[in-house]
């Protein structure tokens, strides 16, 4: 490992989240019992203490013109972004701390902080799946990723919500002590690694707001009544008196799918669930409705970039289904 310290600066202020400060700093301190050498300083634009969006105070190290040029500047999200605007004082404390740092990261939706900076401006980025929409729309010059777990663009990074933070901060040890510290560290945090930077943010294909429709919230019951029912359009389109044509259409307008394709992703929700349940893969194609566990390994490649039957070794409950 190198000698050198590394200077660690975390901005904070009032409603930040928690965890996006916490995980990241574990990581790095988990990191220093192994022989790094991270300086971690917690900051604010003022210097004076915040309180976190769960209420704790979080106690600072000072404010950004009194820490030395950071290597690693890491900007945490919180409840407050994106549903205000960033204010300009926090604006100028990531733009300075960022001009002075040799890598800037964020975590969920600090990226909005980023992006109020500019910073994201022609890059490559992502954020928490459910606020991604509103990144890209509110900075269009920022490429949206909606599905990483975490994007690195040059000295750039940007991470999905809450514990991928954790993730991201295993990369950044990985890239500067080595794959073998990286795994020391998540092995003594008791995390899995490593969900890989492109990996899928595994609830984002399945979660969202429920159609607005009637006729389409009927068809989320149907389906979740009796996934291994016939659902094919002309059954879901004469369940509902509606001409096939008309019942595409709404799916069309309103969800920018097909029915085929959203019953599949109801489908995969319900199996998905199982696997966290402790159900076999086998069992959870067959009780989701899937004619083969083949078809559903096709669909968890496809939507999450792992089989079924990893999926559950990995992330299902340590309680298991009798």
């Amino acid at each position: 490992m190198s000698s050198a310290p590394h200077r660690v600066a975390i901005l904070v202020y009032d409603g930040v989240a928690l965890l996006d400060v916490a995980g990241p700093a574990e990581v790095f301190g988990e990191a220093n019992r192994l022989g790094a050498d991270y300086r971690i300083a917690v900051l604010s634009v003022t210097g004076a203490a915040v309180t976190s969006s769960t209420g704790i105070r979080i106690a600072v190290d000072g404010s950004p013109a009194s820490e030395p040029d950071p290597d690693t500047f890491v900007m945490p999200g919180g409840v407050v972004y994106p549903r205000t605007p960033v204010t300009r004082d926090l604006t100028d404390a990531t733009r300075e701390l960022a001009d002075r740092s040799g890598r800037v990261a964020s975590v969920c939706s600090g990226a909005f902080v980023l992006g109020a900076t500019g910073l994201l401006d022609g890059k490559r980025a992502t954020t928490h799946w459910k606020i991604a929409r509103e990144l890209a729309e509110r900075h269009p010059k920022i490429t949206v990723e909606p599905d990483a777990i975490y994007v690195r663009d040059g000295t750039t990074y940007t991470s999905a919500g809450v514990t991928a933070g954790i993730d991201l901060a295993l990369a950044l040890v990985e890239e500067d002590h080595g794959a073998d510290v990286s795994r020391d560290v998540a092995r003594a945090l008791v995390v899995y690694l490593q969900r890989a930077g492109g990996q899928s943010q595994f609830s984002a294909p399945l979660q969202g707001p429920p159609p607005r429709s009637p006729a389409l919230r009927t068809v989320v019951d149907l389906v979740t009544a009796d996934p291994g029912g016939n659902h094919s359009l002309d059954e879901l389109a004469g369940h509902l008196h509606l001409s096939p044509r008309h019942l595409t259409r709404l799916f069309r307008e309103e969800l920018s799918t097909t029915p085929a394709r959203y019953v599949e992703s109801i489908r995969f929700d319900i199996a998905k669930s199982l696997l966290d349940q402790g159900h076999t893969a086998t069992r959870a194609a067959f009780l989701a409705g899937f004619p083969s566990y083949e078809s559903l390994r096709r669909v968890f490649v496809r939507e999450l970039s792992i089989a079924p039957a990893a999926y559950r070794r990995r992330f299902s409950t340590a309680r298991r289904t009798r």
